[in-house]
């Protein structure tokens, strides 16, 4: 059986201005990286604002298991399927973070014949976008420490700096350290601590910004630390934003590259889910509504997580309106919810399906509750039985959802012309009536609360004292309307990552807060989540090679 490198390397790739004229891209409308990435160019940008838009159809997941969900996979697929229907499809997709491609979890390029190419070079360093962000940021952190070190004229309370450092690599050792050890040209003696650069908020901002001047607007409102007064700091007080943004003007620009079967793919920026808010830029989703009968995107890890922040920060900061959302599943994910072990999953076993499958119902109810329709899929394994796959087709007709199997993995677009014939089925036939789970003027406590009980199935929210003063905080400096992003674990609804299935009796902890001003959302930590990862015993990175021809090996 052929690796996902190896079908990515073998396949033959068109010149990227093909791709782009399939959408009416011309070759001046491109910057090219080479024969098959490019940018689209600002100013073909700037031509799009009175076309029409296409439909958006959202691919999310169950809770992600080591047994794997293939959401990815499942996009792409879909996406090469309605090519192959003859509908103008584009993809909206994240470019992937270094720290997984290294670390335990992979790259973000698809897998088997459902791919996005080339495969190697997205995983890596792709356009340089996420170098851009790390470099704005940290330059943002630096100018900060210089403007204390002469003089500190804003009059900077140095025990409450909030403005991280980044890097988009998995490095635990860098979650808390101390800066400006050495002599008084070194710089002031302070805590600091990384975050791993999807994680960001320039990340975020870079994803959400609309345009150049929305950028700079962003980059100005980012708060870095509070004065002796306790009012905030701004990027903007500091003089960054020119520079800041100098360094991101080449990153806003969305990438362009290809599917194995030649759809265009729109790939652009990658906050986490579980920590960020996990979706590809708005420039890249709207350019791509603008140049396509169907834009197929994705938001990352669980419903719980991707698509609520999808539908809840993004869909509401933008003014995007879904037209259906893809749930992904797995007969193996769901009997593992079920309780079976990893070792165990290839055998059939409807009694852990009717078990776990309490998780994919949770995800169901969560999607209508935004009132847009829902098309589950079963990402289909060979260790798959009819049994099983009949037992959830059951279960989601029963409950008003289109099904089908999707088979992309193994046979590309043709693999998905069952999901792609159901998906544009509940495009005729159902119409989708989004709204987001809750409305701007409620307080903060209270949209955490309503996203803990509706969307996870809590109890209720406890909160740290630190939590509680941060919320109350950011409510009388005016931060009380925005969206909430909850950072939380993506192996289960609670914040309790070892509760599978669909929990119930729990309370989610609430153990800090923050505002991020620029990307406009407030973010609360649970549970024991953490903004810079760290490797797992045995990293992926030491299985990754380059030949003496330059051919790299390793890469999953």
């Amino acid at each position: 059986m052929k690796t996902d490198i190896q079908i990515s390397q073998e396949a033959k790739l068109m010149h990227i201005r093909d791709i782009a004229g399939k959408y009416g891209i011309t070759e001046d409308d491109l910057e090219m990286y080479g024969k098959y990435k490019a940018k689209v160019t600002e100013e073909f940008l700037s031509t799009l604002s009175g076309r029409p838009d296409g439909k958006l159809i959202l691919v999310t997941a169950i809770n992600p298991t080591p047994a794997g969900e293939g959401k990815t996979t499942t996009s792409i697929g879909l996406a090469d399927a309605l090519s192959r229907l003859g509908k103008k499809t584009l993809l909206a997709l994240r470019e992937p973070s270094l720290g997984p491609c290294f670390g335990i979890k992979g790259g973000a390029a698809g897998g088997g014949y459902a791919q996005v190419v080339p495969m190697e070079d997205l995983n890596l360093h792709f356009t340089g976008d996420f170098h851009a962000v790390t470099a704005a940021n940290n330059l943002l952190a630096a100018l900060l420490d210089n403007h204390i070190h002469q003089g500190n004229e804003l009059g900077i309370d140095t025990r409450q700096i909030v403005w991280k450092r980044c890097l988009d690599i998995n490095d635990r050792a860098l979650r808390n350290l101390v800066v400006g050890l050495g002599a008084k040209a070194d710089g002031f003696v302070r805590e600091d601590h990384f975050v791993i650069t999807v994680a960001s908020e320039i990340m975020a901002i870079l994803c959400l910004a609309d345009d150049m001047q929305d950028l700079k607007n962003r980059l100005g409102r980012i708060i870095v630390a509070y004065n002796y007064e306790g009012k905030p700091v701004t990027a903007e007080d500091l003089h960054a934003v020119g520079s800041m943004a100098a360094l991101l003007k080449d990153a806003m620009k969305p990438n362009l590259i290809q599917t194995l079967e030649h759809t265009g793919a729109l790939i652009h920026g990658g906050p986490f889910a579980n920590i960020a808010h996990g979706c590809n830029s708005v420039r890249a989703t709207k350019t791509a509504l603008k140049l396509s009968d169907i834009v197929v995107t994705e938001a990352g890890f669980g419903a719980d997580l991707g698509a609520e922040k999808f539908l809840d920060i993004k869909c509401r900061k933008a003014g995007l309106k879904p037209d259906a959302v893809v749930l992904v599943a797995t007969v193996r994910a769901l009997k593992y919810n079920g309780g079976v072990p990893k070792t165990e999953l290839g055998t059939e076993n409807l009694e852990a399906l009717a078990k776990g499958i309490v998780n994919l119902k949770k995800h169901i109810e969560n999607i209508q509750k935004y009132g847009v329709p829902v098309v589950v899929t079963l990402n289909s394994f060979t260790s798959d039985t009819k049994a099983e796959y009949e037992f959830v087709r059951g279960f989601c007709e029963e409950r008003g959802c289109e099904f089908a199997l999707s088979e992309v993995w193994a046979k590309g677009g043709e693999g998905g012309e069952a999901l792609a014939g159901k998906v544009l089925d509940t495009l005729e036939k159902k119409e989708s009536h989004y709204h987001p789970l809750y409305p701007d003027e409620m307080s903060l406590a209270d949209k955490i609360e309503t996203i803990s009980k509706e969307i996870y199935g809590a109890d209720g929210v406890s909160y740290t004292a630190a939590a509680k003063k941060a919320l109350e905080r950011m409510e009388d400096m005016g931060f009380g309307g925005l969206p909430v992003c909850m950072a939380k674990t993506q192996y289960s609804l609670s914040d309790d990552q070892k509760k599978l299935g669909r929990p119930t009796g729990f309370t989610i902890n609430v153990r800090d807060a923050y505002v991020s001003a620029g990307a406009g959302f407030v973010v609360a930590l649970t549970g024991a989540i953490m903004t810079m990862p760290g490797l797992p015993k045995k990293p992926a990175a030491e299985g990754i090679d380059v030949d003496e021809n330059g051919k790299i090996t390793g890469l999953f």
